[in-house]
């Protein structure tokens, strides 16, 4: 009996897992005004067999262009880190679309792995909650599929800057001051504005209803920061930091935060460690975005973590 049970459920695994594999399709916002165009990609359920599609160095088991199986799914936003890609979380993407979700990752224009032109600008930083803004406007709107999005239950996943992001979308306002170091020297309209202490308050977006937050880059943010944040949030630390962040930095955003997240710190990670697992080729040329701590599994630990934001948005969304 026990055997025959244990039959069952491997079947209806394996039928579930057929039936629900990660489409692929890329997607392409326009311009608006001033703000240049959004270029990224869309994973979602599909019930054609995946295969290996590579972009690059990148490998990834998913079905190009087939057809969207089902109805009313919910959508979570990627925004990646500085110098990323809409790639950067492809591993994350898939998992959320095999079991039922959405995915949409962008470019931030300017602040990309094949164009650092902005990287270092202040505009960056204004830009990028309005691009998740965009995104959102996009998805819900224009994009073909947009009536099988269920509009109610949309998440958020972002990375280093792209945690940074996803705060003020969520409702965060960093405090940037009147002698930003971005803006030494520079005298563009908004570094203006800065220097005179008239910015406007960026892009907060209340259709966002859960966020699941990794390492945030969080120089900008203060004990009044996260005063009007009211959505849950999945809060993820390295044990060593990087890139600008700290162990200490995620924790205090943490203590911050008006509703207690679920705070994750990873034992023997680095700030890196929340990318996927690099290949051979990458592995070579990109050591400072590959490499680990001597003992850290990243392999393992993206199961774990992958599993972890899924549970969080399937009780947060549905």
């Amino acid at each position: 009996m026990n055997l025959r049970r244990l039959l069952s459920c491997l079947a209806f695994s394996l039928a579930a897992s057929l039936a629900q594999a990660a489409g692929f399709k890329p997607v392409d916002i326009p311009a608006q005004g001033a703000l240049q165009p959004l270029k990224g990609a869309v994973w979602y359920p599909c019930s054609q067999q995946p295969s290996e599609v590579r972009f690059g160095p990148f490998a990834m088991s998913v079905s190009m262009d087939c057809p969207l199986a089902g109805e009313k799914h919910p959508l979570v936003v990627i925004s990646h880190g500085r110098t990323g890609s809409f790639l950067g979380h492809r591993d994350t993407a898939e998992a959320l679309a095999d079991a039922g979700f959405i995915v949409v990752a962008i470019n931030h224009p300017g602040d990309t792995s094949r164009d650092k032109s902005r990287t270092g600008e202040f505009s960056v930083f204004v830009e990028r909650p309005a691009d998740i803004k965009r995104t959102l406007d996009y998805m819900l709107g224009s994009w073909p599929d947009a009536a099988r999005i269920d509009a109610g239950r949309i998440g958020f996943f972002g990375f280093s800057r792209g945690g940074y992001t996803g705060l003020v979308a969520i409702g965060a306002n960093p405090l940037f001051g009147k002698r930003l170091r971005l803006c030494e020297g520079k005298s563009d309209p908004l570094c203006e504005q800065v220097h005179a202490g008239q910015l406007a308050e960026l892009s907060h977006d209340p259709r966002i209803k859960a966020a699941v937050i990794a390492d945030p880059l969080s120089v900008f943010f203060t004990g009044e920061s996260f005063k009007n944040v009211r959505v849950p949030v999945q809060l993820w630390g390295s044990e060593r930091g990087g890139d600008g962040v700290t162990p200490a930095s995620v924790a205090d955003i943490a203590s911050l935060l008006p509703t207690k997240p679920d705070f994750h710190v990873v034992p023997g990670s680095q700030h890196f460690s929340f990318l996927p697992p690099c290949p051979a080729e990458l592995a070579q040329s990109a050591a400072d975005l590959c490499g680990d701590q001597p003992g850290f599994d990243r392999a393992a630990f993206h199961a774990d973590f992958n599993a972890g934001v899924l549970a969080f948005f399937k009780a947060q969304l549905g």
